[in-house]
C-alpha cells in the first residue's frame, strides 16, 4: 500500500487524530496525512525532529543502547506521538489531548512494520 494511503488510513483509525507526518532525519517531511492545517503540521513534525535528535544524543551520552523507542509530547492544545522508523526517519502521530493514548500508541505501532516495508 502507498505510504500516503498508510498513512490516511492510520489518521482514519484513531480517534481524535488531527494528522501524521512521516519526516526524515533533518525533519523535512516525506509525507503526510492531515486533518489540521498541512503547513502547521509539518512545521511541527520539523520541531519535533529537533527534539528527537537532542534526545538521542543525550541517549547516547548516557549509554543507552536501546535509544529513543517513543515519545509523547502533551501540551493544552493536543498531544503529539513520535516513534523512529530507524535512523532516517521517524513518525509523528498528533492528536487532540483528549485522544485516547493506548489506542494512539497501538495504531502507531502497527503502522511502523508496513510503512518499513514500503521506505525500505
Amino acid at each position: 500500500m502507498p505510504i500516503k494511503r498508510q498513512l490516511e488510513a492510520l489518521v482514519e483509525r484513531v480517534p481524535g487524530a488531527k494528522g501524521v507526518v512521516l519526516a526524515d532525519w533533518e525533519g523535512e517531511t516525506v509525507d503526510c496525512a492531515t486533518r489540521m492545517d498541512e503547513y502547521e503540521l509539518k512545521v511541527l513534525g520539523a520541531h519535533i525532529g529537533i527534539i528527537l535528535t537532542r534526545l538521542r544524543q543525550a541517549m547516547e551520552r548516557l549509554k543507552d543502547e536501546q535509544g529513543v523507542n517513543e515519545l509523547t509530547i502533551v501540551t493544552e492544545l493536543g498531544r503529539s506521538v513520535v516513534t523512529p522508523l530507524s535512523e532516517d526517519y521517524f513518525l509523528v502521530l498528533v492528536t487532540e489531548r483528549n485522544a485516547p493514548l493506548g489506542r494512539s500508541l497501538s495504531e502507531l505501532r502497527r503502522s511502523q512494520g508496513a510503512l518499513c516495508r514500503e521506505i525500505f
